[in-house]
């Protein structure tokens, strides 16, 4: 318990950013993966080929190697942020390729119908799909689009070793200070399990609130 109540203003400033990892880069995630969506469904070839290589490329490359291709790669081409930004990038764009899926999944449970009824009103494709399609996929992909931010949540920890503050990087302080690092683990176990609760309970309520009835 010493762990915590001796270093607890480590411990919060490690948890809110993790905290600010997590809200910035699911916020990011989730504009990148309806935009991919939206491409993936689209009319014209060229966007599909866009969002089809999006996806691709995304959902097959380690988290970790990318995180290398943004911190350590944007830099040598004269962008240089501080390291929090390009972590956000990394997490955000990695994990939209997997919101991408789920709404496309969503997508695909709409009747077609629906959208053809809305193009004989005039309706246009964007707004068939604003209107019309994505209000009703995401009702039948809350679950799973929660289930995805969670995983960014715990991805996250990654970022510790790229000089980013987060929950999971103050190990080495503490362990560098002697403390025992079985606790030190527990309470940042702790912090993690904080965050994704809390997301957890928001889904939760989304689909509750919104969800398809089983």
């Amino acid at each position: 318990m010493n762990v915590l109540t001796d270093n607890f203003s480590t411990f919060a400033k490690g948890f809110l950013g993790t905290v600010e990892l997590t809200v910035y880069a699911s916020a990011l995630a989730l504009v990148l993966g309806f935009l991919m969506a939206s491409f993936r469904v689209a009319p014209v070839a060229s966007l599909r080929a866009f969002g089809t290589a999006w996806v691709t490329v995304l959902r097959n490359t380690p988290l970790t190697l990318l995180f290398f291709a943004v911190l350590l790669g944007l830099p040598r081409f004269g962008l240089v942020l501080p390291f929090e930004v390009f972590a956000v990038l990394a997490l955000g764009c990695y994990t939209s390729a997997f919101i991408c899926e789920a709404l496309r999944s969503g997508i695909n449970t709409v009747p077609r119908g629906q959208g053809e009824a809305a193009r004989s009103l005039g309706m246009t494709f964007e707004q068939t799909l604003s209107v019309v399609v994505l209000p009703q996929a995401f009702r039948s992909v809350i679950s799973p689009v929660g289930s995805t931010l969670i995983a960014l949540a715990k991805n996250s920890a990654i970022a510790g070793a790229f000089s980013v503050n987060e929950l999971l990087g103050t190990y080495k302080t503490l362990s560098e200070l002697g403390y025992n690092i079985v606790w030190t683990f527990v309470w940042i176990a702790v912090g993690y399990l904080i965050i994704t609760l809390t997301i957890s309970a928001i889904f939760n309520f989304l689909e509750r609130r919104w969800g398809v009835a089983r």
